[in-house]
Formats: C-alpha cells, structure tokens, sequence
C-alpha cells in the first residue's frame, strides 16, 4: 500500500510519502502440531498459553483473505488477528 500526501494545500498535487507493510498476528486455540505448522509455512509459529500464535508480513489484502480462509477450512478457533504498520521511507 502507498500513502499519498498533499505537496501543498489547495494545489491538489500529491507525492509518495511512504510504503506500508504490515506484519500480522493470528492466534488460534488450542497447539498445533506440525501437520498444521505446515499449512503456514511463511508464517513463524510459537505456542502460548495452549493457543498457537501465527506471526508474518502480509503482502495485500488477498494474502490476508487467503490466511482468514485456510484458519477456517482447516477448522481451527480465531481467537485474536491483530496488525501492525512498519513505514518505511521511500526515498
């Protein structure tokens, strides 16, 4: 994702003011085992207080949609997704 920003006010130009990635975190219930661990191979997988917790960059909003769906077909309990932001200059 780009964030625009106004050059000027009134002048209606914009420039790039920075790209935005975002790193997520699912957790789901219960510890998976490997055959899980598998199906998010991108991701880094920790347990936590018998939850399995999902940590990894997200490219776009598809990529997230696709994760949402695999959490769901494999059967498994959201319990939290939460997303942070890494601005990096593009400069």
């Amino acid at each position: 994702m780009i964030r625009l920003g106004r050059s000027a006010p009134g002048t209606g130009a914009c420039q790039v003011a920075s790209v935005v990635s975002r790193s997520y975190r699912f957790i789901v219930e219960g510890e998976l085992g490997e055959r899980f661990a598998d199906a998010f191979d991108e991701m880094t997988l920790a347990h936590e207080s018998g939850n399995t917790i999902f940590v990894g960059e997200v490219r776009d909003q598809a990529h997230l949609q696709g994760l949402l769906q695999r959490i769901a077909s494999l059967g498994l309990t959201l319990l939290s997704v939460s997303a942070s932001e890494k601005t990096r200059p593009t400069a």
